[in-house]
């Protein structure tokens, strides 16, 4: 299997997915990973704030797919499985969960942020940006949920971002190589090992309705299964989960 695609690495940026989609919009495909040591205007799901410290890793692959739109969605939990990879090798084997869909839990706290944005390319395909932000050294303080940073719960100082995207990388790749070749049932399958909350009750929180009920698992496309409380089955493809949380 052939080795990550390059990175280009800059100190400051607004946006490491800003950048990859003005460059794809200007035609460029990538592959290529996009990284920089301070975020100014960083992002995070539904447009929230994502902060990068000196110490933190932001990074975003400009790649194209061949994949239709629902199905490239499912890079998101590719992207999720490398970060988990990347915690174990920090901090050991099986510290890292995943919610769904692509958090990635150190103790309970949100360690990990991932991003995915695409748009038709002039060829049929699809370009995305698979935006990660690891807290490495330093967990943002005031947010909507707790945050932790891997350098917390290690004995020494966390790695610097360069190497932990080294890591990273190539734990993508290895997972995006299994997705391409094999389908998303690999995927799904370690996403389910890691997996926090499956059979416990939970709160979907969509766009226009909150809904109550347990969670079953993964369906074959990476929708959530969510048994109602009355009983009927829905499927999540797309909000905010939350499993005893606020």
């Amino acid at each position: 299997m052939a080795s990550h695609p390059p990175v280009e690495a800059y100190d400051e940026i607004d946006s490491t997915n800003a950048e990859a989609r003005r460059r794809a919009e200007a035609g460029d495909a990538g592959p290529i990973w996009i990284t920089a040591a301070v975020q100014t205007a960083g992002r995070g799901r539904r447009g929230r704030a994502w902060s990068t410290n000196r110490g933190n890793l932001a990074a975003t692959l400009l790649m194209a797919t061949d994949a239709p739109p629902v199905e490239a969605a499912q890079i998101s939990f590719v992207a999720a499985l490398a970060a988990a990879e990347l915690a174990d090798t920090c901090l050991g084997e099986g510290v890292a969960r995943l919610k769904w869909p692509n958090d990635v839990l150190i103790h309970g706290k949100k360690a990990v942020g991932i991003l995915v944005e695409s748009g038709a390319r002039p060829d049929g395909r699809l370009w995305l940006a698979v935006g990660i932000g690891v807290n490495l050294a330093h967990a943002p303080q005031n947010v909507d949920r707790p945050a932790a940073a891997f350098a917390e719960h290690m004995g020494g100082r966390a790695p610097e971002p360069l190497a932990a995207l080294e890591v990273l990388a190539n734990r993508f790749e290895a997972w995006r190589h299994a997705w391409a070749t094999q389908g998303f049932a690999p995927v799904a399958r370690a996403w389910t090992v890691r997996a926090m909350g499956l059979g416990q009750a939970c709160e979907a929180r969509l766009p226009n309705r909150t809904l109550t009920g347990v969670a079953e698992g993964l369906d074959p496309d990476g929708a959530l299964r969510l048994r109602l409380d009355d009983g009927t089955l829905e499927r999540i493809t797309a909000g905010d989960v939350f499993f005893g949380e606020a």
